[in-house]
C-alpha cells in the first residue's frame, strides 16, 4: 500500500508541475503552445510509448471486449470536453475560482465513481475514506476563497486582471459541469483496467505496463476533442503561421518535455491504483488530483504569486494547503483499514 501511496504522490506533482516549461516559450500564443502540447500529449507520446513498451500491442488491443472499448471511449471523450470546460470556466470566473470547483467536482465525483463499477468496500473502509474527501472539499474550498479574496485585493489595487470576465453564474455551471465530466478519465481507468491488465499479463508484460496500455485508449478518444477543439482556435484566430519562429525547435522539445511529463502522470496514477488494493482506483485518485492542487499552490508561493495577496488570502491559501495534506492522509489510512 505504502508503494502505491508514494506513487500517487509522485504522480500528482508531476501533473502539478508539467506545465512549468511553458513559461520558457518564445513567439507562441496561447494555442500555438497548448495546441501542440494536446497533439503531443494526446498522440504522439501515448502511441509510441504503447508501440515501444508493451510487448504484442495489437494482441493486447485485440483482446479488449468490443464494449469495454466502448465505454472507455465514451467516458475518454466527455474526459475531454471537461477538460475543455474547465478552460472556457476561466474566462468567466478566474484561475482560481475555476481551478478550485473544477478540480473538487473532479475529486468528489471522480473518487466516487470507481465505487460504482469495483463495488463499496467494508463500511469502516468506506467512512474513513469519505471524512478524508471531506477534508480534501474543504481544503479545495478554502483555496478558493484564497484565490476570490486575492483577487479583489488585485481590483482594489488597481489591477485590471481580469475584469472583464463574463457571467459568474455561468462560469460556475461550465466549471461544474466540465469536472463532472472530467471525471470519465476515473471511470475509463476503473472500467479498462481488469480486462488490459489480463490481456498484458498474457502477452507476457510485466505488471507495470498495464498502466501503458489503459492509457492508450483513453488519451486516443479524449484526444479528439482536443484536436478538434484547438485546430478550430487557431483556424478562427488565424495562428497557424505562428508555427514559423526561429524558436520552433527550442519550443518543440519544451512542449516536447510537457507532454511526456502530463502522460507520464496519468499513467503513474493508473499504476498506482493498481498498487492500492481494493479501493485503489478511488484512493488513488483522491491522492494523484489533491497532490496535483497541493504542487500548484505550493508552486505559487515559491513563485511569488501571492506576495502581493492579503494576509487574510494567504491563511486561507495555508487551510486549504493543510486540510488537503491532512485528507491525503485520513484517505491513506482508510485504505489500510482491513
Amino acid at each position: 500500500m505504502i508503494e502505491g501511496i508514494i506513487i500517487a504522490v509522485f504522480a500528482g506533482l508531476m501533473l502539478g508541475l508539467y506545465a512549468l516549461p511553458e513559461k520558457f516559450t518564445k513567439d507562441f500564443k496561447f494555442e500555438n503552445t497548448w495546441g501542440l502540447f494536446f497533439m503531443l500529449t494526446m498522440f504522439a507520446v501515448p502511441i509510441v510509448a504503447s508501440v515501444v513498451l508493451i510487448n504484442g500491442f495489437s494482441d493486447v488491443v485485440a483482446a479488449i471486449p468490443v464494449d469495454v472499448i466502448y465505454k472507455m471511449a465514451a467516458a475518454s471523450f466527455l474526459w475531454g470536453i471537461g477538460v475543455m470546460m474547465w478552460g472556457k470556466a476561466i474566462n468567466h470566473i478566474g484561475l482560481s475560482l475555476g481551478f478550485s470547483l473544477f478540480i473538487g467536482t473532479v475529486i468528489l465525483i471522480g473518487s466516487l465513481l470507481p465505487f460504482v463499477v469495483d463495488g463499496i468496500p467494508p463500511t469502516n473502509t468506506f467512512l474513513t475514506i469519505l471524512t478524508g474527501l471531506a477534508v480534501v472539499l474543504i481544503g479545495v474550498i478554502a483555496n478558493g476563497k484564497a484565490g476570490l479574496i486575492r483577487e479583489q485585493d488585485q481590483k482594489q489595487a488597481g489591477d485590471s486582471e481580469g475584469e472583464n470576465k463574463g457571467s459568474v453564474l455561468t462560469g460556475i455551471l461550465i466549471a461544474v459541469i466540465g469536472g463532472l465530466l472530467a471525471t470519465g478519465f476515473s471511470y475509463a481507468n476503473a472500467i479498462g483496467r481488469p480486462v488490459i491488465h489480463k490481456a498484458c499479463q498474457a502477452a507476457g508484460n510485466p505488471e507495470w505496463v498495464t498502466a501503458v496500455g489503459v492509457m492508450f485508449p483513453i488519451f486516443m478518444s479524449g484526444g479528439i476533442v482536443m484536436a478538434v477543439y484547438f485546430a478550430y482556435e487557431i483556424s478562427k484566430k488565424k495562428s497557424w503561421g505562428t508555427f514559423k519562429t526561429p524558436h520552433f525547435g527550442k519550443n518543440l522539445v519544451l512542449i516536447a518535455v510537457m507532454a511526456i511529463f502530463h502522460y507520464a502522470a496519468s499513467a503513474l496514477f493508473a499504476f498506482a491504483a493498481s498498487k492500492l488494493g481494493a479501493a485503489g482506483n478511488t484512493v488513488g485518485y483522491a491522492i494523484f488530483n489533491t497532490s496535483c492542487v497541493a504542487t500548484a499552490i505550493v508552486s505559487g508561493l515559491v513563485t511569488k504569486e501571492w506576495v502581493a495577496a492579503s494576509s487574510k488570502a494567504r491563511n486561507y491559501l495555508y487551510v486549504g494547503l493543510a486540510c488537503m495534506v491532512i485528507g491525503i492522509v485520513i484517505i491513506s489510512i482508510g485504505n489500510g483499514i482491513s
